[in-house]
């Protein structure tokens, strides 16, 4: 049985537009015009009019956090009460009357972000929190996710204390020789352990939970750094959660795992065991290994080769150059991709220097490492990811809230080349884009939009109006591109025969609406394989 759509505006990437497609078996049968695509139609066949709809290959966010996502839907929503850390406070306060709490049972929340806080731009400590209960164990992130805040109850029951070593690659923020709350990149381990790790009968409610979040935008795949969110939670657990909700029928959104790993004899372990890029099935496959070379510009943690503007701080990497290189090393001698966080420009210098070393002492042609975000930039690095031949992950979206700050805390020279993913495209390079969700919100329409414009939503901007995308590229970045950033190019990303069914229809065409106003379009309808996963 086939089901032909027609009436619809087809934006189909690759090859052209056109008004009509059928699907068959979860795959693209045909695509062309309607009179030739209904002239296919037999008995028990169906089509669909999509009354001259919008539709363009299903979203691939290609760098977020899925599970993570799945956990923060059930915290305090800050990010929805960020205007002030008053107002944080209260709606910590009216969270935990909301859903009260078992004996040993922890508050959590994510997405403040002090530099919105009206009253005191500050981050929170843990007096702060102190104020909301001091009975309660109460840890929240900040929406970067590099920087969380412990209230004293759960600074207690973390061990945390005023005699605690410094942890490499973090950093526990003190005031007067007491831990203040805040605690910054590796030293956020310190909390692991301390709360009970979920089971995978949980994982995967979790993962249901954060893929109808992200149909809902249009997001059909998802490139994701899942081993992360519990370093007690062994990665295989979460593998087989992805494995079983595909047997179900339950996973209707496509996983590349970005493998998380900070210990070579870990990575080891995993690769022994079968695991290197690219195996897995059509539903989820392992990609690359994934690793945080720095933390975050908000929280101040991204590793800047000048300092702070106003500051003597630099932040900080959180590996050494020779731990980093050893485990790029291993992973690129061993078939695995690799994928590195570099925000800051001085980390960036480290992540190339290692990717360089490895391919030099074991070539490797078509390797698609990359560099995930690449905000921070140098000219000479933008020359040595042309040539490197890497890909970049790019966030858009990020413009929407970094635009308030760069010129606030980056080197106005290293701030004029930072952000440059159209000047990486002019060079050749690949540039997907994606969310980091839950740091945003996996909202493509904003990113595609921040992408064009350079633009925040509230106008503050542009910032470097000449890096803007068409909107032909900013769709591409988030289907196409994205496809080449796991290796599956010629398996979606684009509608055409022989691949895979998975398709938006949006409310309006984005190539014919005032650019500001891209974020505005929402899905219609989502289909997964050709089957329908989310309907307005």
């Amino acid at each position: 049985m086939k089901t032909v759509f027609y009436n619809a505006f087809v934006y189909t990437g690759r090859g052209g537009c056109a008004t009509s497609f059928a699907v068959e078996n979860g795959r693209f049968s045909f695509v062309g015009f309607d009179r030739d695509s209904l002239s296919l139609l037999k008995e028990g066949d169906a089509a669909v009019d999509l009354h001259g709809a919008f539709v363009c290959p299903g979203f691939n966010d290609s760098h977020m956090h899925l599970l993570n996502y799945g956990s923060v839907l059930t915290q305090a929503p800050l990010g929805e009460h960020t205007g002030s850390l008053s107002e944080l406070l209260d709606c910590l306060r009216s969270f935990r009357s909301s859903h009260p709490k078992g004996e040993g049972g922890w508050l959590l929340g994510r997405g403040w972000n002090q530099d919105l806080f009206s009253d005191e731009k500050r981050i929170p400590t843990r007096w702060d929190l102190d104020s909301v209960s001091t009975e309660v164990p109460i840890l929240i992130t900040r929406a970067c996710g590099h920087c969380c805040v412990l209230n004293s109850k759960a600074l207690a029951l973390a061990g945390i204390s005023g005699s605690t070593p410094q942890p490499e690659g973090g950093r526990i923020g003190m005031e007067n020789g007491s831990p203040n709350g805040a605690l910054y990149d590796n030293a956020m381990d310190l909390v692991n352990g301390v709360t009970s790790a979920p089971d995978k009968e949980s994982i995967k409610s979790m993962m249901i939970a954060a893929c109808r979040e992200l149909n809902r935008y249009g997001v059909t795949s998802a490139q994701t750094d899942d081993y992360c969110v519990r370093r007690d939670v062994d990665p295989e657990l979460i593998n087989e959660a992805y494995r079983e909700l595909a047997a179900e029928g339950l996973l209707t959104v496509r996983v590349y795992e970005q493998c998380n790993f900070t210990e070579l004899h870990d990575l080891e372990r995993f690769i022994e065991s079968g695991n290197v890029t690219g195996k897995g099935d059509e539903f989820f496959r392992i990609g690359p290994l994934k690793l945080l070379g720095d933390g975050a510009l908000g929280s101040r943690t991204a590793h800047l080769s000048k300092p702070y503007l106003g500051t003597d701080g630099c932040g900080f990497s959180l590996f050494s150059p020779e731990h980093m290189k050893e485990l790029v090393l291993y992973a690129h001698t061993h078939g695995m991709q690799v994928a590195i966080h570099a925000i800051g420009d001085a980390c960036l210098d480290e992540v190339l220097d290692a990717i360089e070393a490895a391919n030099a002492s074991f070539p490797r042609e078509d390797h698609r490492h990359g560099i995930v975000h690449c905000q921070i930039s140098r000219a000479d690095q933008l020359e040595r990811i042309a040539c490197l031949g890497l890909h970049v992950y790019a966030q858009s979206v990020f413009l929407d809230y970094d635009n308030h700050i760069v010129g606030k805390l980056v080197d106005p020279e290293i701030a004029s080349t930072s952000y440059n993913w159209k000047t990486l495209m002019n060079m050749g390079v690949s540039v997907s884009n994606g969310s980091d969700c839950p740091v945003e919100m996996p909202d493509v329409m904003r990113g595609i939009e921040c992408a064009v414009t350079r633009t925040s939503l509230d106008g503050t901007g542009p910032f470097l109006p000449e890096e803007a995308f068409s909107v032909r590229e900013a769709i591409d970045s988030f289907t196409m591109r994205s496809a080449e950033a796991s290796f599956e190019e010629n398996l979606k990303g684009c509608i055409r025969g022989g691949m895979l069914a998975d398709f938006v229809v949006l409310d309006a065409d984005p190539f014919r609406i005032e650019p500001s106003k891209l974020h505005t379009i929402k899905p219609k309808a989502v289909y997964f394989g050709g089957k329908l996963v989310y309907e307005a």
